[in-house]
């Protein structure tokens, strides 16, 4: 089945992978669980975190369709919009990036990143975000293709059937990890923001390893969204491969009440929990998503709730450099 999914795809070679899979020994103590993680945030430095994973599959689709600018959407500290910035330049092809914003944003984080990988950027309020955004890049796309430059769209976190593909293939890496460190994960654990990557997941544990159980941590939104939002995806990429496979929504674990007081925004003690892992197994979560989603488990597991999973494995999907714009509220509790 691995190989069915995977032969004659097209795909760049951009990630550093495999990223590695640590055991988090002083938690799993504290925890009283088998808690380990794997650093997707290893994939890279410009291109660190989960998006990277998918990006070689879009931008490969984007550069076999002759495209000489891509063109993408997130908030103004998007790790997705900074490595697609990334990745098209190390391609040798415009990147246009349309970013969420309230008002003039401080030049820093993922936005610095940003400008100093060239990408164009355009500006759109938090309304025309959530009811025009496609539009919007429909719109500057035509303006591309009207100076004969021909344009690929790419959707918020290539999250989409061809995206998909890239957390399909984790999975397939996980599994090899697993009989060179002779451990098997009966758990998958992630954040959810734009679906992609737990799809990918939840699809690729149905092709290769039925036997796991994966649970998404939604950052925004709620569980009914994601859950229609990533059965969408599924079941584009299904369409796509050909496969014969149902998805079915019922199967999918999204577990809500953990997004705080909105995205990106971060409470005291989502910042005060981040801080408390970094000083216990020195690794750093983001505040946007790996750091609520983390926060989650933790809740989750004192509740009870996952009392019959034996080993849990989270998957650290990035975002350091969203860090860096909260330092005056990591200031206040440091």
């Amino acid at each position: 089945m691995s190989n069915f999914v995977f032969d004659s795809i097209n795909k760049l070679n951009l990630a550093n992978l495999p990223t590695p899979i640590q055991r988090l020994d002083v938690l799993s103590k504290e925890w009283g669980v088998d808690l380990w993680i794997k650093r997707d945030d290893y994939t890279g430095i410009e291109t660190s975190g989960n998006k990277i994973r998918k990006l070689e599959y879009t931008i490969a689709k984007a550069l076999s369709e002759e495209a000489g600018v891509v063109i993408t959407c997130g908030g103004i500290q998007s790790n997705h919009c900074r490595a697609t910035a990334a990745v098209a330049a190390r391609v040798g092809i415009k990147s246009h990036l349309v970013l969420r914003i309230d008002e003039e944003p401080p030049i820093e984080g993922n936005y610095l990143l940003d400008k100093i990988l060239g990408a164009n950027i355009t500006f759109i309020s938090r309304k025309d975000y959530s009811g025009r955004r496609n539009e919007i890049m429909k719109e500057i796309a035509d303006e591309y293709e009207s100076k004969g430059i021909k344009a690929y769209v790419i959707p918020e976190g290539a999250s989409d059937g061809v995206g998909n593909l890239g957390y399909i293939e984790a999975v397939k890496e996980t599994l090899e990890q697993e009989k060179e460190l002779g451990v098997e994960f009966d758990t998958i654990v992630c954040a959810v923001g734009s679906g992609g990557t737990y799809s990918g997941l939840f699809l690729g544990t149905k092709l290769l390893a039925p036997q796991k159980e994966v649970f998404a941590f939604n950052v925004c939104d709620d569980e009914e969204y994601f859950l229609n939002v990533c059965t969408t995806i599924a079941k584009d990429t299904v369409s796509a491969l050909d496969l014969d496979l149902e998805i079915r929504r019922e199967d999918m674990h999204i577990i809500d009440g953990y997004k705080g007081i909105g995205y990106a925004i971060s409470r005291d003690e989502e910042l005060e929990f981040i801080v408390d892992v970094a000083k216990k197994e020195g690794i750093i979560l983001d505040p946007v998503y790996t750091g609520k989603a983390f926060y989650g488990l933790f809740n989750e597991i004192k509740k009870g709730n996952f009392d019959k999973n034996k080993r849990i494995l989270f998957v650290h999907t990035g975002g350091l450099y969203g860090v860096f714009p909260k330092q005056e509220q990591f200031a206040k509790i440091l």
